[in-house]
C-alpha cells in the first residue's frame, strides 16, 4: 500500500510539475509543451512497470485526465500553452494509456506507452527545430527527420521491453513508425490500435 501511494505520488508529480513549467514557456512554444508533457509520463510508464502502480489505478487515473482536458475543449477553455484548438491528440494520448494499460499485459503496454511518450515526443521536438531552422510553419507537420528519431527510439524500447527475434522487434518499431507517420488518423490513437492489434504477434 505504501510502495503504491509513493508510486502514485512520484508519477503524479512529475505529470503535474511538467505541466506548470510548461505553462511558463507560454502558447507559442505549444507543440513542444505538447511533447515534454508526454515525456513526463514516462516515470508513471516505468512505476507500471515494476508494478509500483497497479493497472486499477493508472488506467482510470490517464482516464481522468483524459476526461478533464476534453472538458477544457468542450468548454473552448484550453489550457492554450499546450492545448490546440480543434486538436484533441492530448485526449486521445490519455484514453489509449487508460485503454492499453488495462487490457494489455504490463510488459507489453509499458513498451506501448514508453513508444506514445518517447518517440512521440522525441519525433515532435525534431521536427519542430527541423521546420524553425528553416523558416517553415511547424504546426501539425510531418517529416522524415521525425519519422528516423522515432524508429531510433522504437527500436530501443522494443528491443529492452519486448521478447522474441530481433526482426521481430525491428517489423514492430517499423510498423509503429508508419502508424505514426500516415496522415488520416491522429498518432495518439492510430500508433496504440496498431500496437494492440500486433499483440498477438509478441
Amino acid at each position: 500500500m505504501i510502495e503504491t501511494a509513493l508510486g502514485v505520488a512520484i508519477a503524479a508529480s512529475c505529470i503535474i510539475i511538467t505541466i506548470f513549467l510548461t505553462s511558463k514557456l507560454g502558447p507559442e512554444w505549444a507543440w513542444i509543451n505538447r511533447k515534454l508533457i508526454h515525456f513526463s509520463i514516462v516515470p508513471a510508464a516505468l512505476l507500471f512497470y515494476y508494478g509500483m502502480i497497479p493497472k486499477e489505478i493508472f488506467s482510470p487515473a490517464a482516464a481522468l485526465f483524459g476526461i478533464v482536458q476534453l472538458a477544457a475543449h468542450l468548454k473552448h477553455k484550453e489550457l492554450s500553452w499546450y492545448q490546440l484548438n480543434h486538436n484533441y491528440g492530448e485526449v486521445f494520448f490519455a484514453f489509449s494509456a487508460a485503454a492499453i494499460t488495462f487490457f494489455l499485459p504490463r510488459d507489453y503496454a509499458t513498451a506501448l506507452l514508453l513508444v506514445m511518450a518517447i518517440s512521440d515526443g522525441v519525433t515532435g521536438v525534431v521536427r519542430h527545430f527541423y521546420f524553425r531552422r528553416n523558416g517553415l510553419k511547424v504546426k501539425l507537420k510531418k517529416h522524415w527527420t521525425g519519422s528516423l528519431a522515432y524508429l531510433a527510439t522504437a527500436l530501443v524500447i522494443a528491443f529492452i521491453f519486448l521478447e522474441g527475434e530481433a526482426i521481430r522487434k525491428v517489423i514492430w518499431a517499423v510498423v509503429l513508425m508508419l502508424a505514426e507517420y500516415q496522415p488520416w488518423v491522429d498518432d495518439n490513437l492510430a500508433v496504440p490500435l496498431v500496437g494492440s492489434l500486433l499483440f498477438p504477434l509478441y
